[in-house]
């Protein structure tokens, strides 16, 4: 039913399945379950006539599985709900800078930080792009302990022309620990099965589950953007 939850409690991509046959409204079930029943009151055998309980029970059963529908449309109504809030949420969010967790990095003209999630003490670690046509450029990065060891991508200095690049990390003990990017979320919106993506620069698309950290909105870069 639910897709993605990350650490700040955002989900997207709810879906909700309904008992009644496909394409037939519950009120129509209902006539049909209401005609039945009344024809086998009237065509029962006069003398040995059903137990009335019977018809208790079935009515019974009927207005359950009216109040399961009716609790499965109240319930997709708060997903609904719950997601444009989300929606809202994270559109008020528009300017700041975000880290997301990725495997994936677009390489422009200014330089891209970010952060290596070391589980444990290495003595080097190198930071792996690799462009479209398989080249691999290895950036080395000092001992460090545990935890984020930061690090930067400055395309000219590296000799990298501007394009989309996969980005992993290889500590000496040969783990292969995961990579924060930081950027600026650019904008918020839902695709086409009403999952929420989030732009981020320097990243691209990405659903809210990859987002690690929201950092803050950076007042003069936001003006540099507007002017």
């Amino acid at each position: 039913m639910v897709t993605t939850t990350n650490n700040f409690g955002f989900s997207s991509n709810y879906s909700n399945t309904s008992n009644s046959p496909a394409g037939v409204p519950m009120s129509e079930n209902k006539d049909m379950f209401t005609k039945l029943l009344v024809a086998q009151i009237r065509n029962q055998d006069p003398l040995a006539p059903s137990d009335p309980a019977t018809f208790v029970n079935q009515l019974s059963q009927l207005s359950q599985t009216e109040a399961l529908e009716n609790m499965t449309q109240t319930t997709a109504a708060s997903a609904a709900m719950l997601q444009s809030l989300q929606v809202l949420a994270m559109g008020g969010q528009v300017g700041s800078q975000v880290s997301v967790e990725t495997s994936r990095v677009e390489l422009g003209d200014t330089p891209i930080t970010g952060s290596v999630r070391l589980e444990g003490a290495s003595t080097l670690t190198h930071v792996i792009l690799t462009d479209i046509a398989g080249k691999q450029t290895r950036i080395e990065l000092p001992s460090h302990g545990t935890g984020g060891q930061e690090f930067t991508l400055d395309p000219a200095k590296l000799g990298l022309p501007a394009g989309k690049y996969s980005i992993a990390a290889e500590a000496s003990d040969g783990t292969k620990p995961a990579i924060e990017i930081n950027g600026r979320l650019n904008s918020v919106r839902l695709d086409s099965t009403g999952g929420i993506l989030m732009q981020v620069a320097g990243v691209g698309e990405v659903e809210p589950g990859w987002i690690t950290g929201f950092n803050g909105k950076n007042n003069s870069a936001d003006l540099a953007f507007t002017n």
